[in-house]
């Protein structure tokens, strides 16, 4: 999912380079969501993992 985020933050750099302003908003958008996506997605599965890890 980071490296989807990481591609649309890419068109939309190139996107406004060549002044395709919309084009270049609505990625920036897409890869905003996708980034904050796998942050929260990553943060949950942090905590499942340290709720389920057995005691030593």
């Amino acid at each position: 999912m980071l490296s989807w985020a990481l591609g649309f933050f890419i068109v939309a750099i190139i996107a406004a380079l060549f002044g395709f302003t919309g084009i270049a908003a609505g990625a920036a958008q897409i890869a905003q969501f996708l980034f904050w996506m796998f942050v929260i997605l990553f943060l949950i599965s942090l905590v499942v993992g340290l709720v389920k890890r057995p005691r030593a």
